[in-house]
């Protein structure tokens, strides 16, 4: 029995941090012993808010050892980069001659994208287009989709039905992948953790640099004094323990009633997570490290990736094509 085809992909940029290890690439390690992964490096989709791209390159080879560090093996899965499989170009222009525009015009990220002020060209408008000709260029049977993504896979759907319509049953429509990723804010308490908020501890975090940031969290406001009561169910900080220190055995029970009972201060257990946060962190900064030391494996992954990902583009496109009556 074959597996199910699954792609999904990342825009490069540059080192990844815990909210992405948590969001996504810890269930795409778990994918690739079900399914035939396809994952993506998408460096065309990085344009849609980037004019400067002196930094793609150097972002590129960041994610990939990231990826790798965390447990993605190419022996298992197809790691490539999106720009070198031209596939993916012509079939976005193929399906953006049959999408209408209001399909476009109403997707959430894209009226989001223009109220906070960025450039309204077709990149932006037209993302979906891409993202479809992503997934539907290797004809993947899931996508491994966040609840924010949902309506560009719908789309995706639509625009599918569509191409079938009417040229003919080429491409499956492709099915959402839900998973529970565990969601955790960055360090300020307040927003998800991102880099362009500043609030993120990177998975190749230095053990000095993972301390000083955790010192500096957000932490319970309600708790003024040293022996106040705290209220651990409203802290940032103890959601960081819930979330990594069952990995190290940490007594969750009894963070939390010292806590709550005002026998636990504050800058202690920022102390005590953030050596949780290191010991948990360690095997990526190390693994990080022996990649680092050889880049031409990092070349030959992804010259291993275009070839398996090529193969496969190609043959869609030319029944694609043929489909058409254009070959």
């Amino acid at each position: 029995m074959e597996k199910e085809r699954i792609l999904s992909g990342m825009r490069p940029s540059g080192k990844l941090h815990l909210g992405n290890y948590l969001g996504a690439l810890s269930d795409w390690v778990k994918q690739q012993d079900i399914y035939e992964c396809f994952f993506m490096i998408a460096d065309w989709h990085a344009l849609t808010d980037r004019t400067d791209t002196r930094q793609i390159k150097q972002d590129t080879e960041d994610m990939l050892i990231d990826w790798l560090a965390v447990g993605l093996n190419p022996q298992k899965s197809t790691l490539f980069l999106q720009s070198e499989i031209p596939e993916h170009a012509e079939l976005h222009l193929i399906l953006s001659m049959i999408t209408p525009i209001p399909w476009l015009e109403r997707c959430p990220t894209y009226k989001e994208k223009l109220e906070m002020g960025q450039e309204n060209n077709y990149g932006l408008l037209g993302y979906p287009i891409l993202q479809t000709a992503d997934i539907l260029i290797y004809k993947a049977n899931r996508v491994p989709v966040g609840e924010d993504q949902l309506p560009h896979l719908e789309l995706s759907r639509e625009i599918a039905r569509r191409f079938n319509n009417l040229y003919g049953n080429i491409f499956p429509e492709p099915e959402p992948f839900r998973y529970n990723a565990v969601k955790i804010l960055g360090l300020d308490g307040k927003k998800k953790m991102s880099k362009s908020y500043s609030n993120e501890i990177a998975l190749s975090e230095e053990p000095r640099l993972v301390e000083k940031k955790v010192l500096g969290m957000f932490t319970d406001p309600e708790k003024i004094y040293l022996k106040d009561s705290g209220h651990p169910q409203e802290c940032n900080v103890y959601s960081y323990h819930q979330t990594f220190g069952p990995l190290l055995g940490e007594d969750l029970d009894g963070i939390f009633k010292d806590c709550q009972e005002g026998r636990l201060p504050c800058k202690e257990c920022k102390k005590n997570l953030a050596q949780v946060l290191v010991k948990t962190l360690a095997p990526f900064r190390e693994r990080r490290k022996e990649l680092e030391a050889d880049r031409s494996k990092l070349k030959k992954i992804l010259a291993k990736g275009k070839r398996a990902a090529g193969e496969v583009a190609r043959a869609t496109l030319r029944e694609v094509r043929e489909a058409m009556h254009m070959s």
